[in-house]
C-alpha cells in the first residue's frame, strides 16, 4: 500500500473522521485512516478519498482492519462495494 497523500482535502477529511488526533497522525496509518473514513466519512469525504486510494487499497484496508471500527452495516456496504459476497465475518478482539 503506497503512502497517503497529504493534500488539504485528505487533511480536511482525517479532521472529520478521526476527529480526536491530529490529521498528520490520522493519516500516518493508512489502513487505520481508511478504516475510519469507510465506517464515519460521508459520501462526499469518500469521493475525496477516492480520488488518492484504489480500490485495492481499500480492500487491503478490509483485510488488516483493526477490530472494534467497523459497524456490521459499514463493514457489509463495503465489502459488498468491493465485490466481496458473502460478506466475511467483522474482525474481532482476541482477548487471551
Amino acid at each position: 500500500m503506497k503512502k497517503l497523500t497529504f493534500t488539504d482535502e485528505m487533511t480536511k477529511v482525517a479532521s472529520r473522521v478521526l476527529w480526536f488526533e491530529p490529521p498528520e497522525k490520522a493519516l500516518s496509518d493508512q489502513v487505520r485512516f481508511l478504516t475510519y473514513a469507510m465506517t464515519y466519512g460521508t459520501h462526499e469525504d469518500m469521493n475525496i478519498v477516492r480520488q488518492y486510494v484504489s480500490d485495492q487499497e481499500l480492500l487491503e484496508a478490509l483485510d488488516h482492519a483493526p477490530p472494534g471500527i467497523f459497524d456490521a452495516r459499514s463493514w457489509a456496504y463495503w465489502n459488498v462495494m468491493l465485490g466481496r459476497y458473502p460478506t466475511p465475518p467483522l474482525p474481532e478482539r482476541q482477548l487471551s
